[in-house]
């Protein structure tokens, strides 16, 4: 009996994900809207090209736009899975001295994206779209060896990626597949000599056919104006140190 009730939930979910992905005003929680003439060439940018590079500060959209235009793929059935990834980065604590398993370990480094996707479309939405194999959120690490056909693949927070992981990412994709690489220079982590990967392919990959290259500016800041002036005083203090 307990067999069956499993089965029954799981067709259940299947049936739920089946029947708002036949209606995408149902599906989507909130809709995808560029705030800025930036935002609307990014967006035109990822739509014209097989992989777009994306350069931007905190709270630009760099990420929101790319989670947002993937899930209207999906649920306009252009593609057939999203797969989410970024760098994990060991900043301040050692991932292995974490408490927990390695999902758990894992977890906080990939919540930014949840929260992308739980707030075009929400969290049972999401919860299903993932069950279905519809969404994939994965570590950077983990993409190697891997091929994505009739995929959208958005790839965030590049900065901390090193030229080696972003070489092996770009030869990851398949057919009929998008890519869209986010990152912002001023904000790596990385150790001094493995940073400078992004910004190099940002600026060898422009021009090739295919793909796009785009920057959001301070103008793009949408989360919260304070932002912006935040991030311009504390630009103007750095620069200031390095005199």
């Amino acid at each position: 009996m307990r067999k069956n009730n499993k089965n029954s939930k799981k067709s259940k979910t299947v049936d739920l994900t089946n029947t708002l992905l036949e209606n995408k005003g149902i599906a989507s929680k909130n809709q995808l809207k560029p705030r800025s003439k930036n935002q609307t060439e990014y967006i035109r940018t990822i739509v014209e090209n097989t992989i777009t590079f994306c350069q931007g500060k905190p709270g630009t959209g760099k990420t929101h736009i790319a989670v947002g235009l993937g899930l209207e793929y999906l649920l306009d059935e252009k593609i057939k899975k999203i797969i989410v990834t970024r760098p994990v980065v060991e900043a301040g604590e050692k991932i292995g001295y974490l408490p927990g398993d390695a999902n758990s370990k894992l977890f906080p480094y990939l919540l930014p994206i949840e929260d992308e996707i739980n707030y075009f479309i929400g969290p049972a939405l999401n919860a299903s779209l993932k069950l279905n194999n519809k969404i994939e959120i994965v570590p950077l690490g983990f993409m190697r060896g891997r091929n994505f056909h009739d995929s959208f693949i958005i790839a965030d927070e590049c900065q901390n990626a090193s030229y080696e992981q972003l070489k092996m990412l770009l030869t990851r994709i398949g057919r009929n597949s998008k890519m869209v690489l986010t990152g912002d220079v001023q904000q790596s982590d990385l150790l001094k000599h493995l940073q400078g990967g992004f910004n190099t392919l940002y600026n060898l990959m422009n021009g090739i056919d295919g793909v796009g290259v785009c920057k959001l500016e301070d103008i793009d800041i949408v989360r919260n104006p304070i932002i912006s002036k935040i991030l311009g005083r504390l630009d103007n203090y750095e620069n200031e140190g390095k005199k």
